[in-house]
């Protein structure tokens, strides 16, 4: 994923919200996303874990 690719994320208990990667920062253990969704228009980081899919908490809308 990549700046500007719309993304949908994984919030605790509640249902995918649809937002906007507005920085990607990748680290050993995986990948951070700054997420602008409605009620964060500035943006909120998300982690991506590799090899963990319950890690996952961030993915790209087709």
């Amino acid at each position: 994923m990549k700046v500007n690719d719309r993304v949908t994320v994984k919030t605790d208990g509640g249902p995918r919200r649809a937002g906007t990667v507005l920085a990607v920062e990748d680290f050993n253990e995986g990948t951070m996303y700054l997420v602008a969704l409605e009620d964060y228009p500035l943006g909120i980081w998300f982690f991506n874990e590799i090899g963990n899919q319950d890690g996952i908490f961030v993915e790209r809308v087709d």
